[in-house]
């Protein structure tokens, strides 16, 4: 994987370059905005929107071996939905969060749609983090 490329305030289209993220269910869409996270050699991080449209649903939850930051940066997510996509906690734009490695969370869906910011990234600065060893 190639790094990550210098990006200066690039205008982001919100309408058109969206795409279905690999395993993901009908109505989720995604758009990259910057990535070099290689999930084989367990390095780098991804930038990305994600997209579910209005009633689109996730029916199990999802587990990632990187952290992952998100933020709802409009509309609704509901967590923790049962296989019909009905239930779960709502919450609206604007809402953030911060799950480390192994944490299980969803299935997502959303009554009126939202656009989500994501972070990947299997670095971390903090305590304990992979590359902790190595600032001593």
């Amino acid at each position: 994987m190639k790094p990550k490329q210098h990006l200066e305030f690039v205008k982001v289209d919100l309408k058109t370059g969206w795409e279905v993220p690999p395993g993901y269910p009908p109505g989720f869409y995604q758009k990259i905005l910057a990535s070099d996270l290689d999930e084989v050699k367990k390095r780098g991080s991804r930038t990305r929107l994600l997209k579910l449209e209005p009633g689109a649903y996730s029916s199990e939850p999802f587990v990632h071996d990187h952290w992952e930051e998100v933020y709802v940066v409009q509309g609704d997510l509901i967590v923790g939905n049962d296989q019909q996509g009905r239930g779960g906690e709502q919450s609206f734009a604007p809402t953030y969060a911060c799950r480390p490695p192994g944490v299980q969370h969803g299935p997502f869906t959303s009554r009126g749609g939202c656009i989500l910011h994501e972070i990947h990234y299997y670095a971390t600065s903090g305590k304990g983090g992979a590359d902790a060893e190595k600032r001593q």
